[in-house]
């Protein structure tokens, strides 16, 4: 086709037409040199006016995407199938992704923060779409560290200014306990093992609400505390069968991992039941210990905002009742109000010395650690003070030195300076 020119490669004449995009250009057949390329117009303005841009030059040659944040769209929609979210979950963390990516902070930083930063977006998107995912699960799955995962997520929150609510516990418990291995007989769970789901979840939502109550919750993860509820919800539903059986062992049941403090939060929810069962006059005179109480945690648990106020004060309740004699039963209460017979109580009695309900790290608070003495070093050649020099003299002659060094010291300092 010589009317067409030549190759400006290979110089062959062999020119063809090729359509991209629905737009003509002209490729050599030989080498494969685009010679002319088509036309597109990149707004009504232009295409009305007949001015054309080459579409090398249109938006969408320019806005390439690099291979770094190509290959961070596809963990974050990998992440996203591996959660099995809903596709919009998926579209609004691969927006997220792409909004922190255009911060050059974010571009410069390492692979490692990069890789955090697919597990970020996706938690974001499930926090606002009240999706029940924890902080550790999506750091399991990325084998991150959970402080690098935490300052970087509250840094892309900040970053991109989005509204993030907190975690809906009761939605993480529901999805939580329904991985539990324990509503359906197996060859590995025996028959007085299985329970009901809807029971079991009631009453460890009940339990769970009682931690959060007790400062058991606050500033800790979520998981522990709801295994061990889980744990006590179990036990509690048939303790003549189940009491025998460990944390460790009900975790293996139930097809779950042990969280390791698990077993420190049971202790501590085991407490807080002991001294709620103090407050009822039944369960007083049985004497109950962290294994007994079990069987009495559906007693407790009904009347337990009553039980809460009166096993646990806070710290102005001392000051309020202090010099107060508890009324008898019958005097200043209304009529239809309930009072502590209601709960078995003694009347005209009220359980002595209530425990503050403050949180664990101020019951029991760390010992401070005494810093190391400072190693003093001493060479020979400190300064030594007029004051300290005196005691270092001894001789007649050591004295008469020291006095016309210190008068020829003064006498250079008070000559005035030359106008």
């Amino acid at each position: 086709m010589p009317g067409r020119g030549r190759c400006p490669d290979c110089g062959s004449t062999e020119l063809v037409e090729d359509s991209h995009y629905s737009q003509s250009q002209l490729v050599c057949s030989d080498c494969g040199c685009v010679v002319t390329e088509g036309v597109l117009t990149t707004t009504f303005s232009d295409e009305g006016n007949l001015r054309e841009v080459t579409y090398s030059r249109s938006t969408g040659e320019n806005e390439q995407i690099s291979r770094s944040q190509q290959r961070g769209l596809r963990r974050v929609r990998d992440l996203c199938r591996v959660l099995q979210l809903p596709p919009t979950f998926e579209d609004t963390a691969v927006a997220y992704y792409q909004q922190a990516y255009r911060h050059s902070g974010i571009r410069a930083a390492r692979l490692q923060k990069k890789e955090v930063l697919v597990g970020c977006c996706v938690l974001i998107t499930c926090r606002q779409h009240n999706w029940p995912l924890t902080m550790g699960a999506i750091c399991t799955l990325l084998y991150a560290d959970l402080d690098v995962f935490s300052s970087i997520y509250m840094q892309i929150v900040k970053l991109l200014g989005l509204d993030v609510p907190s975690l809906c516990l009761a939605e993480l418990v529901k999805t939580y306990c329904s991985s539990f291995k324990l509503f359906q007989a197996s060859p590995s769970v025996p028959a007085k093992y299985v329970e009901d789901k809807e029971k079991m979840l009631s009453r460890t939502l009940q339990l769970v609400e009682l931690a959060n109550e007790t400062w058991l919750v606050t500033g800790r993860h979520p998981l522990p505390v709801i295994t061990a509820a889980t744990f006590l919800a179990w036990q509690s539903l048939q303790p003549a069968d189940r009491l025998s059986c460990s944390l460790a062992r009900f975790c293996k049941l139930a097809n779950v991992d042990l969280p390791y403090p698990a077993s420190s939060r049971l202790q501590e929810l085991l407490a807080v039941l002991l001294r709620m069962a103090e407050q009822l006059a039944w369960l007083r005179v049985l004497r109950l210990d962290k294994r007994s109480v079990v069987k009495h945690i559906g007693d407790l648990l009904q009347h337990r905002h009553s039980l809460v106020r009166l096993a646990f004060r806070d710290g102005t309740a001392e000051v309020e009742t202090r010099g107060k004699e508890p009324p008898a039963w019958g005097q200043g209460q209304r009529e239809g109000e309930v009072g502590n017979n209601s709960l078995g109580l003694p009347q005209g009695k009220r359980p002595a010395s209530p425990a503050l309900l403050l949180p664990p790290c101020m019951l029991k608070p760390p010992k401070p650690i005494c810093p190391a003495p400072p190693v003093s070093t001493v060479t020979g050649d400190e300064n030594i003070s007029d004051s300290e020099i005196e005691q270092y003299l001894r001789t007649p002659q050591e004295v008469r030195d020291f006095q016309r060094a210190q008068a020829a010291r003064q006498a250079a300092t008070s000559v005035p300076n030359p106008p």
